[in-house]
């Protein structure tokens, strides 16, 4: 048996690409509690609205440009 420097390249390549494609194939899955999810989502929609209710002026406190006389 006669083993040539081609062929042991040849083996090597193949067996790097094997070792990057196989992890390649690997799915992580990663669930996220449906309660925590919906919590942080409820508070974020909070914090907007407040932000849009904190930019309208309050119309008691408004003091008219041109009051009438």
């Amino acid at each position: 048996m006669k083993f040539s420097l081609e062929s042991s390249l040849k083996n090597g390549l193949a067996v790097i690409a094997l070792a990057l494609v196989l992890p390649a194939c690997v799915t992580i899955n990663i669930y996220f509690p449906a309660a925590a999810a919906e919590k942080a989502a409820d508070k974020l929609i909070d914090d907007i609205w407040q932000l849009k209710n904190s930019e309208k002026p309050n119309p008691a406190e408004t003091v008219p440009v041109n009051p009438a006389k």
